[in-house]
C-alpha cells in the first residue's frame, strides 16, 4: 500500500535543478496508523545533483524513532534531534536518490519537519545543500489523522470573523493595553504645547494625560510614570495621525510585574534584535525581561574565568563525539563557525553590560536565568571540555562512574548537574558572582537571579555514587529531597550576596509542605506555568503556591506560551503541546481567575514566554510575539474584563498592527473566512482594509491571484477554494475549503 501511495505522488519531477551541487527536497507524505496501532508518518527526502562525494545527509528533527523504507538506507541518530541518512545508493546513483522514512508520531505542522539540512562528505566535513520544503497541504493526510485534524474549517473561520467585525469599532483611545479611564471632552488637538508634571499619588505608576485643543498636560506620580505616560502619548499621536479628541486619561497597572521571557539559548537572537524588542516592550508598558540565555542546547553569556562556556557551549555543528563543540540541534549548516544564523553566537561581558544600561533607560529590568540542575547539558558538556583541556575538576558538574539512566522532557539523558559533587555549587556561585559584577559595573539594580529548577527527570541521580552516599548520610528519601536541598543551597548562596532567587514552580510545588515552606523565604517569585489542577489535586496551583509562601508570577502555558501555534493550520509555525494560542486565547487567560490573590499571598504579576525551539531568526521571533503577546499585555495591565473579542480585534486592526508596521516589526495575520451559500462563494476578513486573494484550483494564492470583491458563483468543475489575507505588507496562511461534488 505504501508503494502505491508513494507512486501516486509525483514529487521528484517537481524539483528543479539548483545551482548547489546537491539539492534536498523534503515533504511529509502522510500521517497514518501503523501496524502496531500507533501513529506514524512517512517523510520523503529527494536527494539530487552531484552525489559522488556525498557520505551523509544530516538534518534536525524532534526526537523520533525512524526506519527507512529501503533496507539499503541507514538513518542514524547523533544526539536526540540530530540525524543522518547514509546509503550506498548515493554512490550508485549519480544524480538522484529518494529516501522514504517511516517515523513514529504525527506531523500536524511543518514545525515538526526536517530542518538544518546539510551534507557531509567522505572526509566527515559538512557542506551546504539547497534545501526545499515541498507542499504540506496537497492532501489532508499530510497533516491529519482520522478524527485528529486540528485545522479549523473555513466556515468556522468565517463565523468567527463575522463576530469580530460586527462589534464596536475602535476609537482614538482604544489601544493596547487599555486605559483605566477615558473621559472625552470638546474639540480636537492638532498640535500645541506639551507639559510634564510630577504629582503626588499613592500609586507610583499612576499617570494622567489631559488633552485639550490648546495642548497636552502629562502628569505622573514618579519619573517612571511620566516616562510610561510620555511613551504612551507618543504612540497615541502616531496611530491617530497627530490628532486627538479632547480627553482626560487616568491610568495605572494592576500588577507591578509585567514581563516577557525570551529564550535565546535554543536559537540565538542578536542583541540588536533584543534591543528592538525592548523598545517595543516599553511601548506596551512592560517592565521585566526574563532573559533565558542558558539551556541544554547552548550557553550564550560570556563568564570570565570560564571561557569554555562560550568557546564550546555557544557553538553547534556536525560532530559525532562533541569533543570540541555541541552537536547541531534545531537548525544550522553543520559548521560551528557560522555566525548570523540562530545556531551559533553569544553575548560578551561588555555587550551584556551595555544591554543592561539600554534596558534600564527604557524602564525594563533584566532578570537573568541560569538553568540548574536540569536543562544544563551545555554547561555540563562545556565543563567537561574544560576538564579535558586543563585537568582541573574545580567546576566539574558530574562524576566518573555515574550510571544514572533518565530521559528529560527534551529527550536528553545527559543534561542534569549533580548537586552531590562539590563542583556544582562552586560553578553556580562563580556564575552568580560574575553576573552580579556585570550589573554592578552597569550601575543597574539586580532584582533577583532565576535558577530555573524545572523539569528534572526521574532517575537523574539514581546511579550517582556521590548522590546515593549523600542521600543516605542525610536521611533523604528521594531525589526530590536532593533537589530541594540544592535549591536551598542556591537560595542561601544568593542570600549571602544580598539577593533572592526565583525559579519555575517546581522549586516549591510537588514537594512536601515542610520542605516547600523552608524554600519559600529564599524566593523573589516562582513562574507558575501549570495553572490548572493536576492528577488528584483539586486546588489551583496558584492558591497552593501562595499557601506555601511563594510569591507568584502568572506565566500560564494556557495562553501565555507564545511559541504555541496561532491555529491548527499545517503551515502555521509552533508546537501545540499546550494549546492552540492566538491573541484572543492570550486575552482570555485571566490571572484573576487562575491565580486569585489569597489572604497573605502575593500575585506579583504576569509574564509571557517565548521558547525558541521553532524560532529561526528575528522575523519569526516577531511573528510569534505579535499580536499574540498583546493579549497578555492587556491582562498584565488590566487583570479583569476589558475588551470583548471584537473590540480587541478592532483595536489591533486599526491601531496596533499599523503601529507595528510603522516600527518595522513583523506580525501575524488572522485568516480570511470562506463559505459556500446558495451556490455563491462568500469570504470575509477580520480587518478593515485588508485584501483577500483566492484561487479555485487547489493551489495556494499569492499577491497576484484574483482579488475578492464580493460574492462569486462557484466555478464549474472547481475542487477547492484557497484564500489568503493581505494587509500592511503581511500575508496569512491559506484558508482551504473543499467544494462538494
Amino acid at each position: 500500500m505504501l508503494k502505491g501511495l508513494i507512486a501516486s505522488v509525483a514529487l521528484a519531477s517537481s524539483v528543479t535543478a539548483a545551482a548547489a551541487p546537491v539539492e534536498v527536497a523534503w515533504q511529509n507524505l502522510m500521517n497514518r496508523v501503523g501496524a502496531d496501532g500507533n501513529p506514524e508518518y512517512v517523510q520523503r527526502f529527494i536527494i539530487k545533483g552531484d552525489l559522488s562525494n556525498l557520505s551523509r545527509i544530516a538534518f534536525n528533527q524532534f526526537d523520533r524513532k525512524m526506519t527507512p523504507v529501503n533496507s539499503a538506507d541507514t538513518v542514524g541518530r547523533i544526539i536526540p534531534g540530530y540525524y543522518y541518512i547514509a546509503s550506498p545508493r548515493f554512490a550508485q546513483n549519480a544524480d538522484s536518490v529518494v529516501v522514504d522514512i517511516v517515523t513514529s508520531g504525527t506531523m500536524p505542522q511543518y514545525s515538526y519537519g526536517a530542518d538544518g539540512v546539510h551534507g557531509v562528505n567522505a572526509a566527515g566535513e559538512p557542506f551546504d545543500v539547497e534545501f526545499i520544503r515541498l507542499s504540506g497541504t496537497m492532501r489532508p493526510e499530510q497533516w491529519a489523522l482520522p478524527g485528529r485534524d486540528r485545522n479549523t474549517p473555513a466556515e468556522k473561520i468565517f463565523e468567527k470573523n463575522e463576530e469580530l467585525i460586527n462589534g464596536a469599532k475602535a476609537g482614538a483611545y482604544d489601544i493596547v493595553p487599555s486605559f483605566k479611564s477615558v473621559k472625552l471632552g470638546e474639540g480636537i488637538y492638532t498640535g500645541g504645547d506639551k507639559t510634564l508634571k510630577l504629582i503626588k499619588h499613592e500609586n507610583p505608576e499612576f499617570y494622567r494625560i489631559t488633552v485639550t485643543p490648546q495642548g497636552i498636560t502629562t502628569e505622573g506620580a514618579s519619573q517612571k510614570a511620566l516616562y510610561t505616560a510620555s511613551r504612551t502619548l507618543d504612540k497615541l499621536l502616531r496611530v491617530n495621525g497627530g490628532k486627538l479628541p479632547a480627553a482626560v486619561i487616568e491610568d495605572y497597572p494592576d500588577y507591578g510585574y509585567r514581563g516577557v521571557m525570551i529564550d535565546i539559548a535554543r536559537n540565538y537572537q542578536s542583541l540588536d534584535q533584543m534591543k528592538k524588542f525592548v523598545d517595543v516592550m516599553a511601548d506596551y508598558r512592560l517592565n521585566r525581561l526574563q532573559f533565558h540565555f542558558i539551556d541544554d542546547e547552548a550557553w550564550r553569556l560570556e563568564i570570565p574565568g570560564l571561557p569554555e562556556l562560550t568557546e564550546y557551549g555557544s557553538r553547534r555543528g556536525y560532530t559525532t563525539d562533541e569533543k570540541d563543540f555541541l552537536a547541531q540541534i534545531y537548525a544550522g549548516d553543520g559548521r560551528p563557525s557560522t555566525l548570523g544564523g540562530t545556531a551559533n553566537g553569544y553575548i560578551t561581558r561588555q555587550e551584556f553590560i551595555d544591554f543592561l544600561k539600554y534596558c534600564d533607560a527604557r524602564g525594563v529590568t533584566v532578570i537573568p536565568e541560569i538553568e540548574t540542575p536540569g536543562h544544563a547539558r551545555a554547561a555540563r558538556k562545556s565543563m567537561e571540555a574544560r576538564y579535558r583541556k586543563t585537568g582541573d575538576d574545580t567546576y566539574r558538574l558530574i562524576e566518573d562512574g555515574d550510571t544514572s539512566v533518565y530521559r528529560s522532557a527534551q529527550d536528553f539523558g545527559d543534561n542534569v548537574m549533580n548537586p552531590a559533587v562539590p563542583g556544582t555549587l562552586r560553578f553556580m556561585e562563580k556564575v552568580f558572582d560574575e553576573i552580579i559584577a556585570m550589573y554592578k559595573e552597569a550601575g543597574v539594580n539586580l532584582e533577583t537571579i532565576h535558577i530555573g529548577g524545572d523539569e528534572v527527570p526521574h532517575g537523574a541521580w539514581s546511579g550517582s555514587p556521590s548522590a546515593i552516599k549523600f542521600m543516605k548520610e542525610n536521611n533523604m528519601n528521594s531525589e526530590s529531597d536532593l533537589h530541594a536541598y540544592f535549591v536551598k543551597q542556591l537560595g542561601q548562596a544568593l542570600k549571602d550576596r544580598g539577593l533572592k532567587m526565583s525559579g519555575w514552580q517546581e522549586v516549591v510545588l510537588g514537594k512536601d509542605e515542610a520542605t516547600a515552606k523552608s524554600i519559600s523565604p529564599y524566593l523573589e517569585f516562582v513562574n507558575l506555568w501549570v495553572t490548572w489542577p493536576q492528577g488528584k489535586e483539586k486546588e489551583l496551583p496558584a492558591i497552593k503556591a501562595q499557601q506555601l509562601g511563594a510569591p507568584v508570577v502568572f506565566s500560564t502555558a494556557h495562553g501565555f506560551y507564545l511559541d504555541q501555534p496561532y491555529s491548527g493550520h499545517p503551515d502555521e509555525r509552533g508546537l501545540g503541546w499546550a494549546m492552540i494560542t492566538d491573541e484572543l486565547a492570550s486575552l482570555d487567560a485571566y490571572p484573576a481567575v487562575l491565580a486569585p490573590q489569597q489572604p497573605g499571598g502575593k500575585i506579583l504579576g504576569v509574564q509571557g514566554q517565548l521558547w525558541s525551539e521553532t524560532v529561526r531568526g528575528p522575523q519569526q521571533m516577531e511573528l510569534y510575539l505579535f499580536p499574540k503577546m498583546l493579549g497578555m499585555v492587556e491582562r498584565a495591565w488590566n487583570s479583569d474584563t476589558t475588551y470583548t473579542h471584537s473590540q480587541f480585534n478592532s483595536a489591533l486592526g486599526k491601531h496596533e498592527l499599523p503601529f507595528l508596521a510603522q516600527r518595522g516589526v513583523n506580525f501575524h495575520l488572522r485568516q480570511p473566512g470562506v463559505k459556500i451559500e446558495n451556490g455563491k462563494i462568500l469570504m470575509n476578513s477580520p480587518y478593515e482594509g485588508a485584501e483577500i486573494r483566492y484561487t479555485v484550483d487547489g493551489t495556494d494564492p499569492d499577491i497576484n491571484s484574483t482579488l475578492y470583491t464580493g460574492a462569486v458563483d462557484v466555478p464549474q468543475g472547481a475542487g477547492q477554494i484557497r484564500a489568503r489575507l493581505y494587509y500592511l505588507g503581511k500575508e496569512s496562511v491559506s484558508t482551504m475549503h473543499d467544494i462538494a461534488e
